[in-house]
């Protein structure tokens, strides 16, 4: 095996010649990939003046410097681009979109999206999974109408956040 199973980092053998140069391999593949953030996203064109660190994630029809390496990390070094494969579930921070990117195999990159079956704030459930879709109150022999408009509203909120579907009437 002459590279780690996960990321393909370069692994030293014993008695290997020029040891410094796969060790500072790895170390420049660890350091794109421990908490990584991106410039943006879908980029196909290198930068033509990027600064040691700064990392973009190629688009899906790259050019230059950066052909044959859609949809992967590329990241600027002091010995050139360096090129990371993403891995299902790899996660980095586009800072250009204040969100996170993740990468899924058979769809790519998606950006913002967050999958989750539930959302807690300090151990309480506040989201769930989608409730059960809840009638607009209609008719009765007394009509109050502000407290139909309210619970109209909240019932719109509601929806409107995904938290409830819309009932058929």
């Amino acid at each position: 095996m002459t590279t780690t199973t996960r990321f393909a980092l370069p692994l030293l053998h014993a008695g290997q010649a020029q040891k410094e140069m796969f060790h500072n391999e790895a170390v420049a593949g660890i350091d794109v990939l421990l908490h990584p953030e991106v410039e943006a996203v879908g980029i196909d064109a290198p930068p033509a003046a990027p600064e040691p660190g700064q990392a973009w994630i190629v688009g899906t029809a790259p050019s230059g410097e950066w052909a044959g390496h859609a949809n992967e990390i590329a990241c600027w070094t002091d010995g050139g681009w360096r090129f990371a494969v993403p891995r299902p579930g790899t996660a980095v921070w586009a800072e250009s979109l204040a969100q996170p990117v993740r990468y899924r195999a058979g769809t790519g990159w998606q950006i913002g999206v967050i999958s989750a079956s539930r959302v807690e704030v300090d151990g309480v459930q506040v989201i769930g999974a989608r409730g059960e879709a809840v009638a607009t109150p209609t008719g009765s022999a007394i009509v109050d109408e502000q407290a139909r408009t309210a619970i109209a509203g909240i019932l719109d909120a509601l929806r409107a956040h995904g938290l409830i579907g819309s009932a058929e009437l």
